[in-house]
């Protein structure tokens, strides 16, 4: 008896402790009542982690005329802020916002210690090519892009350092291209040019020939009457719109064999070869508001066409598609050619050669004495059979938008679309 009331005792001792262990636990600390009111950013930056980017104190690291967001210390914001002068770039900073200011200097001084930077956007501003001071831009060995555009610059700017891979110098003044312009840029991918004051003789070959990287050249709104020479085989897209040009050369393209779009409308386009856009790779085509008044070879990639105000008064589906390879079918799916004199639709034989087209739009055009007419057939839709009925109804709902931006004068308004065509390279 002694024995088991021993064991019961033992027994009796475990119970009440293990009772008092559930008396006293909390369970809150495993369930938090309320949420924590202090907002952690997803990627918080630290000192010394994964990120590979050195956390700076706010008060150490920037410059009293900006800020420095804490959780982007590497970026300075001084923008919109109505500088008249660059403040100076703390040494850690990469990234530097100064669009919409009123600077109209560039000096070395703020850049003594700023060796780090990647991408400076100095845009709408007011700084003028000669006060400007030579070699800012090439003593920053890390210098990615750079943002010029809208100032008052008369000439391209030089000399910019060999790592640059992006420079926007649209709406500008320049007319003037220096002879060692484009020495070192041998890494630049896109150079947008656009809305400056280019003469023919301004663009010479062995300037361009020299980005050997280019992918990407923006030369709309300038005063070319001919094609640019000597262009990079690089280069996949190339924005030519409102100029004036007037002819292409035969075999132009044939040093271009990784086009993927090419925008010249608004120029003085009246005839050009037959083949001359038979390019492997070509998808996107824009040769609205010329003066052509004959179709060309529609190569098999092509997905837009944009053939839009010329003065086409028939389409010749023989012409445009000599054959057809059952095995290899045309990609062609929009087609545009309102604001042309055509009397009548095409052919439904464009069907056969181009199985993929889904829109043709004719909207109106234009008769012999000036006036404007319709077609019975202003815009052809296809839908596809195998599309179910939710499927079929965003599809409709997507063309009728489409359809009233072609009527507004607003279908693909991106011509001048840097942003669209940068995020490619």
């Amino acid at each position: 008896m002694g024995f088991l009331r021993l064991i019961y005792v033992i027994l009796l001792f475990f119970g009440v402790k293990v009772h008092s262990q559930y008396e006293t636990y909390q369970w809150d600390e495993d369930y938090d009542q309320e949420p924590n009111e202090d907002y952690e950013p997803e990627f918080p930056f630290h000192q010394n982690i994964e990120y590979g980017v050195p956390f700076y104190q706010h008060s150490i690291g920037c410059a009293s005329e900006c800020f420095c967001p804490a959780n982007f210390p590497t970026s300075m914001y001084c923008d919109n802020r109505k500088l008249k002068t660059i403040p100076n770039i703390p040494m850690h900073i990469r990234q530097l916002n100064l669009q919409f200011n009123e600077i109209e200097a560039v000096t070395i001084d703020p850049f003594i210690n700023a060796t780090q930077l990647q991408e400076i956007n100095l845009s709408h501003n007011k700084i003028k090519s000669q006060k400007i001071d030579y070699g800012v831009f090439a003593k920053l060995p890390n210098l990615l892009q750079l943002h010029l555009q809208h100032n008052n610059l008369e000439e391209f700017p030089v000399p910019l350092p060999g790592s640059l891979e992006r420079l926007l110098l649209g709406y500008n003044k320049i007319s003037t291209l220096q002879t060692n312009a484009m020495d070192g840029l041998a890494n630049l991918t896109m150079l947008d040019l656009c809305y400056n004051h280019l003469h023919d003789s301004t663009l010479k070959e062995e300037n361009l020939s020299k980005m050997e990287k280019l992918m990407q050249l923006n030369l709309c709104n300038n005063r070319l009457e001919s094609m640019p020479p000597g262009l990079p085989p690089s280069l996949m897209y190339l924005s030519l719109e409102n100029n004036s040009i007037s002819s292409i050369p035969d075999n132009y393209f044939d040093k271009l064999p990784k086009l993927h779009a090419l925008r010249m409308s608004h120029n003085k386009l009246k005839d050009i070869p037959y083949g001359i856009f038979n390019l492997s790779n070509l998808v996107e085509l824009n040769v609205g508001h010329n003066k052509l008044k004959k179709a060309f070879y529609i190569p098999r990639n092509l997905e837009h066409l944009y053939l839009q105000d010329n003065e086409i008064e028939n389409i010749n589906v023989t012409l445009i598609c000599p054959s057809i390879d059952p095995l290899h079918h045309h990609h062609l799916t929009y087609l545009r050619v309102d604001q042309n004199k055509l009397k009548e639709p095409i052919s439904s034989f464009i069907f056969f050669c181009f199985p993929r087209i889904h829109s043709i739009y004719y909207g109106e055009q234009k008769s012999t004495d000036g006036q404007t007419i319709q077609l019975k057939t202003q815009v052809f839709r296809r839908f596809d059979d195998d599309d179910d009925d939710d499927d079929g109804d965003d599809e409709d709902n997507t063309l009728e938008g489409q359809e009233q931006e072609v009527a507004e004068g607003h279908f693909y308004p991106q011509y001048y679309g840097v942003q669209e065509w940068q995020e490619t390279i």
